[in-house]
């Protein structure tokens, strides 16, 4: 089967270890375990028998996943090792050649790639800088019909920070019902809003949604690997026969941290930790923004990255790469998402580091003008 490249994780990949400044990351400074857990906790995981987890996720995990939505269950739940797993899984139980899709961008693209790999028409509404970030509503009706599968979103946004608005819910969820269609809704995101707003999830508005999200971004776990599909509980079923396919099960480790990050004070600790992370970080970076006169962007309402569109004549793929040749600082070019003449630039590490990284971006600058 013919898959092209995924160009962000392949860029990510090879040089995300080789830089002094690796400011690609769109999630937060993640925990060590020993921040995370008292002695009791910790002696309590160290006594853990390292066998095979339940394949569909313990039930114990399950339980606290699904509180995090309305009127779900455990048997609305699929844990998974990592967010990248579940739309893997989704998209495969979902899809067929021939299918269409709806699929918003600027956007993480491993969906597009995936769609595309499966003989899926993948039609693209795009967020405008010009609406804050918001989809025009009427490209969209256009776009969607009675061959359209599903309508794809990531809210909040990646790489933008943006949250959709009521008008532009409302819209999606009256076309997706209108034509029948799912709507599958990254949220690894949710509970990374600034200003400590939980985003509302899709799930929660619309019976043919499947959620994706993980540990992650907004928990500052990526080296935990949970990722969840939360939705209808027949499709979830079908999500777990062709899971059996990929990773079997996730790490019993893994899980029974997951299980203790989320219980609802540690969850709540857990967040208000990065926020205040990212809400410091987001000061650092407005900043430097304000001395650099040749970019602008539209503050990010949530998660650690923002997107700033520059005037500069040279391709985004071209910046970056010279960037990271001359002064070993990397960040995301636009083309990764479609979109030249854009950087994501990541905010959510610690934040010497993070000033480190952006000094020597401005001295790049400065060389490249004279």
């Amino acid at each position: 089967m013919w898959i092209e490249t995924f160009e962000l994780e392949r860029r990510q990949s090879i040089w995300e270890n080789h830089v002094s400044f690796n400011l690609t990351e769109s999630g937060i400074h993640p925990y060590t375990l020993n921040e995370l857990f008292k002695d009791e906790e910790l002696e309590e995981l160290l006594n853990l028998r390292l066998g095979y987890g339940q394949t569909n996720g313990s039930v114990e995990l399950r339980n606290v996943i699904a509180a995090l939505y309305e009127d779900q269950t455990p048997s609305n739940i699929l844990v998974t090792s990592g967010s990248s797993e579940a739309n893997f899984i989704a998209m495969h139980t979902l899809l067929e050649v021939g299918d269409e899709i709806v699929y918003m961008i600027p956007n993480y693209l491993q969906i597009w790639g995936l769609a595309r790999s499966m003989n899926v028409t993948v039609n693209t509404f795009r967020l405008h800088e010009e609406l804050n970030w918001q989809p025009d509503i009427q490209e969209l009706k256009d776009l969607v019909t009675e061959r359209t599968k599903m309508i794809v979103v990531c809210n909040p946004n990646n790489p933008t920070g943006s949250v959709l608005n009521r008008e532009s819910i409302e819209a999606i969820i009256g076309l997706a019902g209108e034509f029948d269609a799912y709507i599958y809704a990254d949220e690894v995101y949710r509970g990374a809003e600034l200003d400590g707003k939980e985003t509302e999830s899709f799930l929660n508005l619309y019976d043919k949604t499947i959620v994706c999200s993980g540990l992650s971004k907004s928990y500052a776990l990526p080296g935990v690997r949970i990722g969840w599909l939360a939705g209808p509980e027949d499709i979830i079923e079908k999500c777990w026969s062709h899971r059996d396919y990929t990773s079997i099960s996730s790490s019993v480790l893994s899980q029974e941290i997951a299980v203790r990050a989320l219980q609802p004070d540690k969850r709540s600790d857990i967040l208000d930790r990065n926020r205040n992370i990212l809400r410091e970080n987001l000061n650092i970076i407005q900043d430097w923004q304000d001395q650099e006169n040749m970019f602008e962007y539209t503050p990010p309402k949530a998660g650690g990255m923002a997107f700033f569109k520059y005037q500069i004549d040279i391709n985004s793929t071209e910046l970056t790469n010279q960037l990271r040749k001359d002064k070993s600082v990397f960040l995301v070019a636009g083309d990764c998402f479609g979109m030249d003449h854009y950087l994501r630039i990541g905010f959510g590490a610690e934040k010497n580091y993070l000033k480190e990284g952006l000094i020597l971006f401005s001295k790049y600058l400065s060389d490249l003008s004279r």
